[in-house]
């Protein structure tokens, strides 16, 4: 139920009723109030206003005579489930258009729909066992006494990724260096801030994620893109084109999007440049150990000996993205600034989820969630590949993506936007490139949200808009 914003000119001839009736339906129309909706009572609406309760009685009559609301006893007055409401739908669609217009934006679309990047398989999720953790920890949270939590998360869960860290990622570290944040832009955000590298430089892969990419832009610092090879990123050209860079932001597991592994000769020399120059490595791990082809490389954290390097990642790839988990494991010369930082600027989400984590990895159930999904990408990346291939495009397996090179002129992100309207995702790859001059045109295909029954109409589609466009 919500407070209705009428406006009453009581000098107007048109009765106070009427008004009232043409302000709700107007709300209607406009989507302001949903089909479901609930009007208030007759008596608060009137005292609201300060009119007659009959006034407000003879205004709910006209509009249950015109079909848009209904009334009952239990459930009060409600907006009617068929009332014409055009503009909401209206509005969502305007704003899916602009966010599919927004390179920015893109990577935050509703779905899952076919091919979506960043989103884990839904279809495979123990969400009844999850859902019971996270119940029991929200009434846990509710019957304690109330108080702050520890900005820097929870104790539980901090031990818990520290343990996993250690067997999975090979970082040996602390709870102590472990902060949890809201997602892995959050971990970013609250480094950027700590690290204080306003008006420097900073090496950011070409192509890389835009979303952080543009971080560092917000956090004032000048972006120096790159290029990527087959073995990750090209240190040796950034030492070169800027040697003086205080800032690394690099996916040494697994480069997004190209999805090549930075090589051990490279993870030396950029630990060997920070460590000389007192520069920063933000390593984005946003795959974690869901490596398909391979055993998962080990972190390039667990390699660093001087401090040099800050590992971030998140639960977003791994359970949801609604979790909104993300972690950031700091060097110990680090610590004293980035307790106060989350302290003063970045709080922990709240206790619930944390604790409901804390014990899905606590119990085994996240290791075993984590090495089912591994077999079930690598079946749904199989097949996309076959499926791709087979409708002749030139294509191949980087992470939970499948990438699609496109022809020398395919208008990749007008391909993308077209495909939204038949429930298809795909991610234009020149998106991610730093500048116009060095684009390539491709689609990424996300492996997660291939499911196999799905693909042969999908991969027709895209195929049929790919000729469209190119």
């Amino acid at each position: 139920m919500r407070t209705l914003a009428l406006k009453l000119d009581r000098a107007s001839r048109t009765s106070l009723a009427e008004q009232i009736r043409l302000g709700i339906t107007g709300a209607i129309e406009k989507g302001v109030l949903v089909p479901g909706a609930r009007l208030p009572s007759w008596v608060d609406l009137a005292a609201q206003l300060g009119v007659a309760r009959g006034t407000v009685k003879t205004a709910y009559d006209r509009l249950t005579d015109a079909q848009l609301v209904v009334s009952s006893r239990a459930g009060g007055t409600r907006v009617s489930e068929h009332a014409a409401v055009a503009s909401p739908i209206t509005e969502r669609a305007r704003s899916i258009e602009s966010d599919l217009r927004s390179e920015l934006y893109q990577h935050f679309l509703p779905g899952p729909a076919v091919f979506q990047m960043g989103v884990p398989a839904s279809d495979c999720f123990p969400a009844t066992l999850f859902s019971r953790l996270r119940a029991r920890a929200a009434r846990d949270e509710v019957e304690a006494p109330a108080a702050y939590p520890d900005p820097r998360g929870e104790h539980e869960l901090r031990r818990e990724i520290a343990a996993h860290l250690a067997l999975a990622r090979g970082i040996e570290c602390q709870p102590s260096q472990v902060f949890i944040t809201a997602g892995c832009s959050g971990a970013l955000g609250v480094a950027l801030r700590v690290i204080q590298a306003e008006g420097l430089k900073a090496w950011v892969e070409n192509p890389g994620f835009l979303p952080s990419r543009r971080a560092l832009e917000i956090s004032r610092l000048t972006t120096v893109p790159i290029p990527v090879d087959e073995d990750g990123m090209d240190v040796g050209y950034g030492e070169v084109l800027a040697p003086d860079a205080a800032v690394a932001l690099v996916t040494a597991g697994q480069q997004a999007p190209l999805g090549p592994t930075l090589s051990l000769a490279r993870r030396v020399q950029i630990l060997e440049w920070a460590t000389r120059t007192g520069a920063w490595i933000i390593e984005d791990d946003y795959l974690g150990e869901l490596q398909l082809t391979r055993r998962a490389a080990p972190a390039l954290a667990s390699l660093d000996r001087a401090g040099r390097v800050i590992h971030i990642g998140s639960f977003s790839k791994t359970i949801s993205p609604t979790l909104r988990l993300g972690f950031a494991v700091v060097p110990p010369g680090l610590l004293a600034r980035f307790d106060e930082a989350v302290a003063c600027l970045a709080s922990a989400p709240g206790p619930a989820v944390q604790m409901a984590t804390a014990e899905f990895m606590r119990d085994g159930h996240y290791i075993r969630h984590l090495r089912r999904m591994k077999r079930i990408y690598a079946g749904r990346s199989q097949a996309l590949l076959a499926a791709v291939r087979s409708r002749g495009f030139h294509a191949y397996a980087a992470g939970l993506a499948v990438v699609a090179r496109l022809p020398d002129g395919a208008d990749d992100k007008r391909i993308a936007r077209e495909a939204y309207a038949y429930g298809l995702a795909p991610a234009p790859l020149s998106g991610w490139y730093c500048s116009a001059a060095t684009q390539r045109s491709g689609l990424l295909l996300g492996v997660a949200t291939a499911i196999e029954h799905q693909l042969p109409a999908a991969c027709d589609r895209l195929q049929h808009l790919v000729r469209k466009f190119s």
